[in-house]
């Protein structure tokens, strides 16, 4: 099979794509920091005072920042999809040239649930909020 040539509007497009790509990924990466270190430093205060309403308050971040995390993941799944219809890799949506519409990308993988319970969201919040009212009940 014939690799598929492209104009260089298409390859600038494709380029254009990939930098969303790339800051919803950034932006993905440092709600994870964000958290863990909110999490790590009222963690610290609840180790100075003893007071164990700091480890509750520590678990509200974790959550909002899972929902925001989510949120990024969910836009870069969109952008993943309008790419590979621009890059000729998959044939669900016709994108015009310089277009982005990843409104047009919906259910499915492209579901906000369906990311929101996704491994590799789950497998970093869940452990930590699990882990949180673990030290706030047993401790």
């Amino acid at each position: 099979m014939a690799a598929k040539s492209f104009s260089d509007e298409q390859i600038k497009h494709l380029e254009f794509i990939q930098g969303v790509i790339t800051r919803m990924n950034n932006n993905s990466f440092q709600m994870k920091g964000w958290m863990v270190a909110i999490m790590t430093a009222l963690l610290a205060v609840y180790a100075s005072t003893q007071n164990n309403r700091f480890v509750l308050v520590a678990i509200v971040p974790t959550v909002i920042f899972w929902f925001l995390d989510t949120y990024y993941l969910w836009q870069e799944r969109k952008f993943r999809g309008v790419y590979d219809d621009v890059a000729g890799i998959t044939k669900n949506n016709e994108i015009k040239l310089f277009a982005m519409r990843p409104d047009l990308y919906t259910g499915g993988k492209y579901s906000y649930i369906n990311v929101f319970g996704s491994v590799t969201i789950v497998l970093v919040y869940l452990p930590v909020i699990v882990i949180l009212l673990g030290i706030y009940f047993l401790l």
